[in-house]
């Protein structure tokens, strides 16, 4: 298993600015957007796209750097009901997939997006329970005429591409959580799958070792990011929290860097589930600490996690 990062967090950066930065923590593999909400700041699609010489060129700087392209990342709402919206985003992420194909990139990263409540809606409407009768309609509309036509057709036009489709399980998009995520796979297609994010599903109040063991050989892709629920809030006003993030005080729950949520036990723990269920890829760090900086956040986290990889060695040289 290796170490990597994804670069979002370096947006205001040139690739090779990015790449002098991170040079110095030894990592095996970046994970690289390609638009829609990370945006595209390192690589330039539509050259790379039309370019064979370009996409050598990149390939060639990154294993002078040690690295591997641990996914191509356009996390979007491509149903999102605004037209315009939706069809920029399907773009980007048919150019994703493409491109992926082209550099020998495995997995494309995306949310799985949510429709509005109905053919009229302008805005996304995420469905958080059961009642009055108007959310389960609303439900049932958007996974029979939008959710499943639109994953169906992407899944079918990435197995082409020799790529699968990792979504991140997301609150705010319809995949979510284990079970909306093997639905999407079960009627859609084993070529989609998940891109495993710990700590959406810390604050939702799941165990993500139990969602590993659940998703098994659906996982094509982890991230390597810590949440905490602060319960001083969350028993006031539980922990679906819409205040922006910066207001970390007042906040039910944070994004922490790795290890500051949850502990060495707890990560070690993550990886050997991770390896028992056959993932043997890259630990993609996203860092998104508010209270840290993204070098000081990125360079803890690596330090934290080398140490767990470093853990996980003994262990396995030890019953060998």
């Amino acid at each position: 298993m290796k170490l990597g990062v994804f670069t979002a967090l370096f947006g205001d950066k040139t690739l090779e600015e990015t790449l002098d930065i991170i040079r110095p923590l030894r990592l095996g593999a970046v994970e690289l957007g390609t638009g829609n909400y990370p945006g595209s700041a390192h690589l330039d699609v539509k050259e790379l796209l039309g370019s064979k010489p370009k996409r050598e060129e990149l390939k060639k700087t990154l294993k002078g750097e040690g690295l591997e392209i641990s996914a191509l990342s356009c996390h979007g709402n491509c149903l999102h009901p605004d037209e315009a919206f939706a069809k920029q985003n399907i773009e980007v992420l048919t150019d994703t997939i493409r491109l992926a194909g082209q550099l020998g990139v495995k997995v494309a990263i995306d949310f799985s997006g949510c429709p509005g409540s109905d053919p009229k809606a302008t805005r996304p409407c995420w469905v958080t329970c059961p009642w009055p009768d108007d959310y389960l309609e609303t439900l049932e509309w958007q996974w029979s005429k939008k959710v499943i036509p639109f994953w169906s057709k992407q899944a079918k036009f990435a197995a082409e591409h020799g790529v699968k489709i990792a979504f991140e399980m997301h609150p705010g998009f319809v995949v979510y959580n284990t079970e909306t995520m093997l639905k999407l796979r079960k009627t859609c297609g084993s070529n989609l799958g998940a891109n495993f994010d710990p700590s959406h599903l810390f604050w939702q109040g799941m165990d993500p070792l139990a969602c590993v063991r659940k998703l098994g050989k659906a996982i094509f892709h982890v991230h390597a990011k810590d949440s905490r629920v602060y319960e001083a809030n969350a028993l006031l006003n539980g922990v679906l929290d819409a205040k922006h993030y910066g207001d970390e005080v007042n906040r039910s729950w944070l994004f922490r860097t790795c290890g500051y949520g949850h502990g060495r036990e707890w990560w070690n723990d993550f990886v050997s589930t991770l390896r028992m269920v056959g993932y043997d890829g890259v630990l993609s760090i996203e860092h998104e600490d508010g209270l840290m900086s993204n070098v000081e956040g990125l360079t803890k986290a690596v330090e934290f996690l080398k140490q767990v990889l470093i853990t996980q060695k003994v262990t396995a040289m030890t019953w060998a």
